[in-house]
């Protein structure tokens, strides 16, 4: 099995004080930051840009992923690779038949890349471009808010996205993002994930680095 990776989702950090909370994240272990991008438009909550992206970078030396839940992901791709981001990931729903295109740009910027697929899309969505990306997010929340309810769905896309991956013989990262907590994390990663976005388990642990510890083993 993959080595696991805990990338907290900052969407759940206190924005007053964010460059602590990030500092919080290193010395407890975590290692990505997740960074959700919403617009208002393709998802019904608004958070932050490009400036959080680049200021953060300014204070971390963490991998910053990128996940962009925006409409037009093409039109701000090379403004965030510029800004510091090392993983931008773009939603099929966002894209639709122009995910390749927006996959390739991402990589022509130097950033790794990723597809993600929400809740009610099916694997077979993205299955021809797997093969391009550097990680696979499979959504087990609906994008927009933090603090939802793991869809146990999420799993059967799961072991359908690492047999995929198996097939085409890449490293690629299977993420998984949305209600995940020491509860279930021993499922997800069965299922073949072995990224683990975290967002309320963490930020809301009195202990993180314990939950840290915990979700990774």
């Amino acid at each position: 099995m993959k080595n696991i990776k805990i990338a907290p989702s900052i969407l759940s950090a206190d924005f007053s004080k964010m460059g602590e909370e990030v500092k919080s994240l290193e010395a407890c272990g975590a290692d990505l930051v997740h960074c959700d991008v919403m617009d208002g438009v393709f998802v019904n909550n608004i958070t932050f840009g490009i400036k959080m992206v680049e200021d953060l970078r300014k204070i971390t030396a963490l991998p910053l992923d990128c996940h962009l839940m925006i409409v037009h992901p093409e039109k701000y791709v090379e403004r965030f690779a510029k800004a510091g981001a090392d993983i931008i990931t773009v939603h099929y729903e966002a894209c639709q038949d122009n995910l390749k295109e927006v996959l390739e740009l991402i990589k022509s910027t130097g950033v790794k890349c990723g597809a993600v697929i929400n809740p009610d899309t099916p694997v077979e969505k993205i299955k021809d471009v797997i093969p391009l990306c550097d990680m696979v997010l499979v959504m087990s929340v609906f994008p927009g808010f933090g603090g939802q309810k793991f869809i146990p769905e999420a799993l059967d896309k799961l072991r359908e996205v690492k047999a995929i991956v198996e097939n085409c013989g890449k490293d690629i990262d299977i993420q998984i993002d949305g209600g995940v907590s020491a509860e279930n994390v021993a499922q997800v990663k069965e299922a073949g994930a072995n990224v683990i976005v975290a967002g309320s388990a963490v930020f809301k642990a009195p202990d993180r680095a314990k939950i840290i510890a915990e979700l990774k083993a």
